[in-house]
């Protein structure tokens, strides 16, 4: 697999307080299989689906504490680098370029409105290694409340482009990675309670989504939004038992026609 063009969305992973509870939640939601836990990575666990590495959850670490949260890792030709910028564009390192073996190098840093992300610098691991398959990751979006501060940050360290949704109801942006679009961006509005941070939305593709909206409540799961059709599939937005948040989305299930966008100068 060829290394991931810069700001590509490479990886997702979680850390889950019960680990086993997560393994069994999204194992019959998405259909996971999961490898052995690496101890000498903290027990860091991948998930699989058909053989191949779609994500991955682990447990905290000693001094880590707080919320469930999926970490959406962007693709970096060098880590050290991508922090630098990080640091010029007004964002903040929350943990310095690491290696991790020979599978690759990461940080975690913060954009200046309060979204956490990771970069990730591919060794013998690149990333997803299937992406819109069911069980698989499909898309991602930005959820910020300060969306002009998200959308001078991401395109100064990864070098996007960008193009505005025409839609006076939706404030939405799309970012680019040459003809290839890769991340989005929702402006958060008031329908989202106060205490909710800024994050990152994964989701992840199944072959029905109110099929898989049934398992995930039956397991303690909550829906949060949807099911709503789209002209790019049917989704639904949802909290795992641990408090996660996720999307699924049937990406056969169309609906409408594709909103027009605007190129950002």
């Amino acid at each position: 697999m060829a290394v991931q063009p810069e700001g590509t969305p490479c990886w997702a992973d979680a850390m889950f307080t019960d680990l086993e509870g997560a393994k069994s939640f999204y194992g019959d939601v998405l259909g996971w299989t999961f490898g052995e836990a690496q101890s000498q990575y903290g027990n860091y666990t991948q998930a699989y689906v058909d053989g191949k590495a779609v994500a991955a959850v682990v447990p905290p670490m000693s001094d880590q504490g707080g919320q469930s949260a999926w970490c959406l890792y962007l693709a970096s030709a060098d880590v050290e680098a991508t922090a630098a910028k990080v640091r010029q564009n007004g964002g903040e390192v929350l943990m310095e370029p690491m290696q991790v073996g020979d599978f690759g190098s990461m940080l975690l840093a913060r954009d200046p409105s309060g979204v956490v992300f990771g970069a990730w610098q591919g060794g013998t691991h690149e990333g997803f290694e299937a992406k819109g398959v069911p069980g698989a990751y499909a898309w991602a979006e930005v959820f910020t409340r300060e969306p002009e501060k998200s959308d001078a940050f991401f395109p100064a360290v990864f070098g996007y482009s960008a193009k505005q949704m025409e839609d006076p109801q939706v404030d939405f942006r799309m970012f680019d990675v040459g003809e290839d679009t890769v991340l989005g961006r929702m402006k958060m509005t008031e329908d989202f309670p106060p205490e909710v941070p800024p994050y990152i939305n994964v989701y992840f593709t199944v072959d029905d989504c109110d099929v898989a909206i049934k398992t995930a409540t039956e397991l303690g799961g909550v829906l949060r939004f949807g099911p709503m059709n789209t002209p790019f599939g049917r989704f639904a937005a949802l909290s795992d038992p641990q408090g996660a948040s996720f999307s699924v989305i049937d990406l056969t299930t169309t609906e409408g026609e594709v909103p027009r966008t605007s190129d950002v100068t």
